[in-house]
Parts: C-alpha cells; structure tokens; sequence
C-alpha cells in the first residue's frame, strides 16, 4: 500500500478492486466522453481494477488513485500519473482525471491534480503533461488553475487533435 497523499480536502489513495462499486455507479456521459470512450462494463471494469492493483504492485507505467473526499474518504473520481507512454519525453508524467458528477464544480479536480504532481516528482518525473480535447473546457481550466501553461495543439497517432499544457516539477 502506497501512502496517502492529501491537502486536507482531497486525499489521493490507490484505485484497486475494492472502488469497484462506487467507481461503476459514480461514472456518467461526460467521464465516458472525455476519459474512456465507450461505458464501462461490469467485467471490463473489474479487469480495469485488478490491473490497477497490478500496476501499483509492479510500480507502474499507471498510478491511478482514486480522488477522495469528505466526508468519509468517498471517492470522488480518480486522477491517473501515466509514465512512459510513447508520446512522453522521458521525465514526463501523463495526468488523466475525472470527477463524478455531484463532485463537480468544487475545486477537487485542481486539489487532486496538485496532489497528482507531487506524487509524479517524488517517483522522479520533472513535468507533468495534460491532453485533452480542444472542446474540453473543464479539464482546460482544471489545468490552468493548477498552473499548467499551455504548450500546442497536436495530431495525436490515433487522429485525435489534443490541447496539450504543461507543468514543470520540483522534487
């Protein structure tokens, strides 16, 4: 088990089996749209899950957490730190992240997205990048108020355009 990083609000712990319910229930239209692509499926979801717990026992590439809030640690959603995908320099960290729906609107993605870069400098990344669709207004704005500077507009291999922000990190 990996230890618990928080600001007070918001507590990033790993994403395994056991937020199978709560992650099946919490996801929506805008999750599917912006993260996944197509709704999860309930065995999909469980593979999803177990290669979560594999890849925090093997040390990665992924370090998907679940976003938690109060009261009681609910998870609110989850925020991944993707490493050595083949459209990273090496030292970046890929953030991919996303919040149910009654947790919009409160500040817990930029929390989360703050905690996620200190997680990606203490495993020894030195930026951190976020992708996402020009159409994607929130999570363009989860990244500026995080401090992420805009850098391009790309074609990515697959034939999505992404707007791509990034942030330089501190160990």
């Amino acid at each position: 088990m990996h230890e618990a990083l928080t600001d007070g609000t918001v507590t990033l712990l790993p994403l395994g089996p056991a937020d199978f319910e709560a992650h099946y229930a919490g996801e929506d239209e805008e999750m599917v749209r912006w993260l996944s692509g197509d709704p999860a499926t309930a065995q999909g979801l469980r593979d999803y899950l177990d290669a979560c717990a594999r890849w925090w026992r093997e040390g990665g590439p992924f370090h998907n957490f679940g976003i938690r809030a109060e009261p009681g640690l609910a998870l609110a959603g989850t925020v991944d730190v993707q490493t050595g995908q083949y459209y990273l320099r090496e030292g970046q960290a890929n953030l991919a992240y996303g919040l149910y729906p009654q947790w919009r609107g409160r500040g817990l993605a930029t929390r989360a997205v703050r905690l996620a870069c200190t997680y990606a400098a203490r495993i020894g990344c030195t930026e951190a990048v976020i992708r996402c669709e020009p159409a994607n207004a929130r999570s363009a704005a989860v990244a500026a108020r995080a401090g992420f500077t805009y850098l391009q507009r790309r074609s990515e291999p697959d034939g999505r355009v992404l707007d791509w922000y990034t942030l330089g990190l501190r160990p």
